[in-house]
Order: structure tokens, then C-alpha cells, then sequence
């Protein structure tokens, strides 16, 4: 086993085609060990395409990867031993216990009977699910069915862990419960590799961003940096007497100091939103605000969030259709 530059995951040049569509069209991606990386795109970017090469569900066209030192291609049968996924859709089986479903992927993964039921045991305890071992996983919730299928996928006690939009359908409370698992993973050791639509789900847990639009990376980096790329700061500046918000915002507007954008008045808040593009800007606003004595109770400047980010990267939302994969490769991960 070889790794280069202590990546956990290295992929280049990864290229795949579903007749004349590009799912993956030269994607490169470095996955650092034990951090998370978040792969955020629209439906039909090829995050889920990407995924099911990494885990060994679907071969390239062109290009090469490694996870966890093994080649995806040379080596799949190594790889799969020290890798986890957990699907956009629950893959546990319905007419089974909680329990049964561990512990029957413990003995699919050669654990002993006895590691594998004290691994089951202990994956219902950590996920919450102990007083509903023996149920039927029919009867869980799609909370309890998502951090069964999580557990499912640490049996093995992956290296390399992927989750593709793993929150899907979810509600707040429930996936918060799966992110704090997700973070104790990581605790752990484990690199993760996440693919999400939701922003705050991103920034929440992803230690570095990829944005993957069309088949193709677009951009990368931490998230503070990919929101410098994107350009453009808020300032918010709060008055001590809210009367005087709007006509702040108005003297702002007729300075013309922001260029065409305009100040946005925040009523509940009792401030108002400067967009800038400079420090001169900044302090323009600044200036003119206190030369006309007016009291600020405070001054803050805000970057765009991720959701502003995305949309400006890959020019529209999530809305595109899914991934296009043929029928034969639709199918759930086999342990």
C-alpha cells in the first residue's frame, strides 16, 4: 500500500460517460486523512457517479484513483475492507431486526460471531437504537432507518467513509443526531468523504469544499475561501436609535459609495445591510456615517453564505435531474 501526500483519497483525470453525457468529465480530487470533504453540486453534477466509482460500484472510463493506498481499479476487493458507505436511501433490510442487519454484515465482513455481535451491540448502543434491536427495522422511522444504515456502514471500522447527501428527507432534530455521529467519526480517525446539497450541512461538518458542476470541478478549497472567491462582503451597521435606519440608508444610497447595489433595510434587526466590494468602500461608509454624527451601536462585516456561493459558482440551484446512470447500475451497496 502507497499513498501520496497523505491523502486518504487521490483521483485524476476521472472521466465517465452514460452514452453521450458526461456524468464525471476529468475530475481531480484530494481527500485529506481524517478530515471531511464536502463535493457539493445540483442534481446531476456526478457526485453520486463519483462515489460509486470510489467504492467500486462502477468503473471509469478514464482516469485513476486511490483510497486508502489501494487502487480502485487494481485492488477493489482490498478497498472494499477498509471503506463505508451509506447511501442517499436506507439499504438496511426491512424483514430483519436492527440488531440481525449488524450483525449479519459483521459475518459478510469475516468478523467471528463473537466480534460480530459485540460490534453490533455496540454500534446500537452509540447510534441509539439499542431498546429497538430486536424490532423489525420495517417499524423504525426514516431517523431511526438512516442511523441504522450508519452503523451498518461502520461495522467493518472503515477507513475511508462515504456519504452521499446522507440527510436527505431528514428532520432538523434527526439530523443533527447524524451529524454529531458523523463528527465522533471523524473523532475517530476516519475520512470522510460527503456529498450534500444542504449548505449548512457543509459547513457544519466539511474541513474543505469541491464544487462539482456538469461533470466537472469548478472549485475547491476551504470554505472561508471559497467565499472570498466569490467576491463581495456585507456590512451591517446598527444604529443606537433605530428611527434612524432608513434615513441612514437613504443618505447611504444618495452618496451612491456602494456603485448600483443598494442598501436592504433589516426592520426586525434595526440595522442595515451595506453591500461593499473594497476596504475603500468600507470606509467611505463609515466616514459618512460619523461626519454626520450619527451613533452606531455597532459595525459588522458579513461574507456571503454558502448558499450565495453555490449559486454563483454553478450559476443556478440544485434543480437539474439526477445523475444518469443505466439500469444495471442502479442498485444498492452488496457487503
Amino acid at each position: 500500500m502507497t499513498r501520496i501526500n497523505d491523502n486518504a483519497v487521490s483521483v485524476r483525470g476521472l472521466v465517465k460517460h452514460y452514452g453521450d453525457t458526461k456524468a464525471l468529465d476529468g475530475v481531480d480530487l484530494d481527500v485529506r486523512e481524517g478530515t471531511v470533504m464536502g463535493v457539493l453540486g445540483p442534481n446531476g453534477a456526478g457526485k453520486t457517479t463519483l462515489v460509486r466509482i470510489l467504492s467500486t460500484l462502477l468503473q471509469p472510463d478514464a482516469g485513476e484513483a486511490t483510497v486508502a493506498g489501494y487502487d480502485v481499479l487494481r485492488q477493489p476487493r482490498q478497498l472494499r475492507r477498509v471503506i463505508g458507505l451509506t447511501g442517499q436511501y436506507a439499504s438496511v433490510d426491512e424483514k430483519l431486526p436492527g440488531w440481525e442487519n449488524l450483525y449479519l454484515i459483521g459475518r459478510l465482513l469475516d468478523l467471528s460471531r463473537k466480534d460480530a455481535r459485540a460490534r453490533a451491540d455496540e454500534l446500537l448502543e452509540r447510534f441509539s437504537l439499542t431498546e429497538a434491536a430486536r424490532r423489525p427495522a420495517s417499524t423504525y422511522s426514516g431517523g431511526m432507518r438512516r442511523r441504522l444504515d450508519l452503523a451498518a456502514s461502520m461495522i467493518g471500522r472503515p477507513q475511508v467513509l462515504y456519504l452521499d447527501e446522507p440527510t436527505t428527507g431528514l428532520d432538523p432534530r434527526t439530523r443533527n443526531e447524524v451529524w454529531a455521529e458523523v463528527k465522533a467519526m471523524v473523532g475517530d480517525g476516519v475520512t470522510v468523504l460527503l456529498t450534500t446539497q444542504y449548505m449548512e450541512e457543509a459547513e457544519q461538518l466539511a474541513s474543505e469544499l469541491t464544487v462539482v458542476d456538469r461533470g466537472q470541478v469548478i472549485a475547491n478549497g476551504r470554505v472561508e475561501e471559497l467565499k472570498a472567491k466569490v467576491g463581495g462582503r456585507t456590512l451591517r451597521v446598527r444604529p443606537v436609535d433605530p428611527l434612524q435606519v432608513r434615513p441612514l440608508a437613504q443618505m447611504i444610497d444618495e452618496l451612491g459609495i456602494t456603485g448600483l447595489a443598494g442598501t436592504t433595510v433589516d426592520a426586525e434587526a434595526g440595522s442595515l445591510l451595506v453591500p461593499i466590494l473594497s476596504d475603500e468602500q468600507l470606509t467611505a461608509v463609515v466616514g459618512a456615517v460619523t461626519a454626520r454624527g450619527i451613533t452606531i451601536s455597532s459595525i459588522t462585516t458579513e461574507l456571503p453564505s454558502l448558499d450565495e456561493v453555490f449559486l454563483s459558482l454553478t450559476g443556478h440551484r440544485a434543480s437539474a435531474p439526477q445523475d444518469p446512470q443505466p439500469a444495471d447500475d442502479r442498485q444498492e451497496v452488496a457487503v
